[in-house]
């Protein structure tokens, strides 16, 4: 089906952040002009997302604006967050954390999360979310990898998720419990905070620091930690103005949870270094919440999910009828690839488009996009932003051929932006894997128009979007066999019209054990304990065995593509195939 492309206006062209004009003129050294650095020398990202607008006197300006599950209302100038922020700095130093130490936070969207998250940064160290659905088995494991210091997180999910195995690991010397309470061996984060000055100096990290880590997941093996420098937010600056318009004093709210990338990057950093008001929803999502907050909040940016938009097209245009957009400048989606149809419902429900966008947790910010300035191709990603030469490529060992427009390829990108990863944490030989002949390559599948507009093809290898949540295969695989019936196990993902791809699970029975819905709903229900309802399989098949290539590696690909009615392609590595 092909759509028609929405075309801006001149008044919209002229009016956005990032005209041709500023595409044509940008260096690096324009995007470093939009920080001021630390007095006395350094990069701190807490201190240019928050302690500079004090200084310049824009202490009083809203930062965060929260709403809680319960109705609960919390308001924060930059100047609380300042003081809150340097109280969790001290608190760090307090309890013997050191510049470099890993702090990490599983929790939900609570104020106390945000003001961990830049009072870590604040005190030299180094901040990595996890998100709060996970079962016990990938925290355990992130942490693991990580060699956490300090741990953030509430009393519920300490209890049923880490208690159990919390003393396997000495390293873990502070568990911080959010509240005023906390279970025996750790310590309230209330009266802590209370006890500690609201005055902090904060440490001169350098660009070239470590930050922030984010877990990816991979094929096969372990979930991989990027790693990710202070200089990132020089990217995250530029990328929040240019590809989501944030400009002081905007309202701006993104849906993102702070334990996946784009709820840090662009729902924590990037929305306070450009200065402006954040809104934060602590309740799941519902459709007319959302539009509440949307209406009453005068929500004039609004960066979401393509799965968010998905449902709330199912909710119908009725019920987003009854409440006013008026406020609303821009619209932008991440996570996955927009499908065309909910950009044209954007536009006839909001009266204008989503802006859909491409980046991976490894750039650690916007790297292609449709802006405000661009018409809008539906169901293309963009443009590369000013600063990033983007190509689609074709690997040969260590050698890249570039491919002509129309040619589908692998997306890469020239290194050298400034929140490119720095490392996969321990794993040096899988993070040169990812560049040759001076590309990243991303491992998507795209192409590119005779327009210079980039098109999301699909995944290279065997991930799974759903819900805009990278999912890696062996982590779920690993978890159904540990049930006592399960010999073996396969996981794809297939097309969802909400998620973008669920979960399906394929397994072979041990001897004595014979297929059933009982033992079907017992499988799915170990792997939602181990791992959270956000990763664990919607469905389990059985197989008396599964395809399988002479060196035992089980063909995903094969699975996926007989399920699809798809070819199936070369299957001369086949060894065995009984279903």
């Amino acid at each position: 089906m092909t759509w028609e492309v929405i075309r801006k206006t001149a008044a919209e062209r002229s009016s956005a952040t990032l005209t041709e004009a500023v595409r044509a003129q940008f260096t690096w050294a324009d995007a470093e002009s939009m920080l001021d650095g630390l007095p006395g020398g350094g990069l701190n990202i807490a201190y240019e997302a928050i302690d500079r607008h004090v200084a310049a006197g824009h202490g009083a300006e809203e930062a965060i604006c929260w709403f809680g599950k319960d109705g609960r209302t919390r308001r924060l100038s930059y100047a609380d967050l300042a003081s809150e922020t340097a109280r969790f700095a001290n608190l760090m130093v307090a309890n013997g954390l050191r510049p470099g130490d890993r702090l990490f936070a599983i929790a939900e969207r609570v104020p106390d999360l945000y003001i961990a998250a830049l009072g870590t940064l604040k005190a030299g160290m180094v901040f990595s979310p996890l998100f709060w659905a996970f079962g016990p088995d990938p925290i355990r494991m992130r942490i693991e990898i990580g060699e956490a210091k300090a741990l953030v997180t509430t009393a519920a999910i300490y209890r049923r998720k880490i208690a159990a195995w919390r003393e396997e690991f000495p390293s873990l010397k502070l568990v911080l419990i959010i509240g005023d309470e906390a279970p025996e061996g750790c310590v309230a984060l209330g009266p802590a905070m209370a006890g500690v000055s609201d005055q902090f100096d904060i440490v001169q990290t350098r660009p070239e620091d470590p930050a922030l880590i984010h877990f990816t997941s991979g094929t096969t093996g372990r979930p991989k930690g990027a790693v990710h420098v202070h200089k990132a937010v020089v990217m995250h600056a530029a990328a929040g103005r240019y590809a989501l318009e944030l400009v002081p004093g905007r309202r701006y709210w993104c849906t993102a949870d702070p334990g996946w990338v784009t709820g840090t990057s662009f729902g924590i950093i990037s929305p306070l270094v450009n200065r402006v008001c954040m809104i934060i929803d602590e309740a799941d999502f519902d459709p007319e919440r959302w539009y509440s907050i949307l209406q009453d909040q005068k929500v004039e940016v609004w960066y979401t999910a393509p799965t968010a938009i998905r449902m709330m097209m199912r909710a119908g245009k009725d019920v987003a009828a009854r409440y006013d957009f008026s406020a609303l400048r821009f619209m932008a989606s991440v996570g996955e690839p927009l499908n065309p149809e909910a950009v044209v419902w954007g536009n006839e429900v909001f009266g204008r488009p989503f802006h859909d966008n491409w980046w991976q947790t490894e750039t650690g910010g916007i790297m292609i996009a449709n802006t405000a300035a661009m018409d809008i191709h539906p169901g293309s990603m963009g443009k590369p932003l000013p600063g990033i030469e983007a190509g689609i490529v074709e690997r040969d060992g260590d050698e890249v051929r570039e491919c002509a427009p129309g040619e589908i390829g692998e997306l890469a990108l020239r290194q050298g932006w400034p929140s490119m990863m720095r490392a996969y944490l321990h794993e040096e030989a899988r993070y040169k894997k990812c560049f040759a002949s001076g590309w990243y390559l991303s491992g998507d599948l795209a192409v590119r128009d005779a327009e210079g507009y980039f098109w999301f093809v699909g995944r290279a290898d065997d991930l799974i979007k759903s819900s805009g949540h990278l999912i890696g295969p062996f982590e779920v695989e690993s978890a159904l066999i540990e049930h006592p019936a399960v010999a073996e196990a396969a996981v794809i993902g297939l097309p969802d019209e909400t998620a973008g791809e669920v979960v399906k699970a394929y397994v072979a029975l041990n001897p004595g054990y014979e297929p059933s819905e009982e033992l079907e709903r017992d499988i799915r229900g170990l792997a939602r304990k181990k791992l959270g309802p956000s990763v664990a399989p919607r469905e389990v098949a059985f197989r008396k065995t599964l395809p399988k290539t002479r060196s035992g590696k089980i063909m995903r690909r094969l699975l996926k593509a007989r399920e699809l009615g798809l070819p199936e392609g070369d299957i001369s590595t086949l060894e065995s195939d009984e279903t």
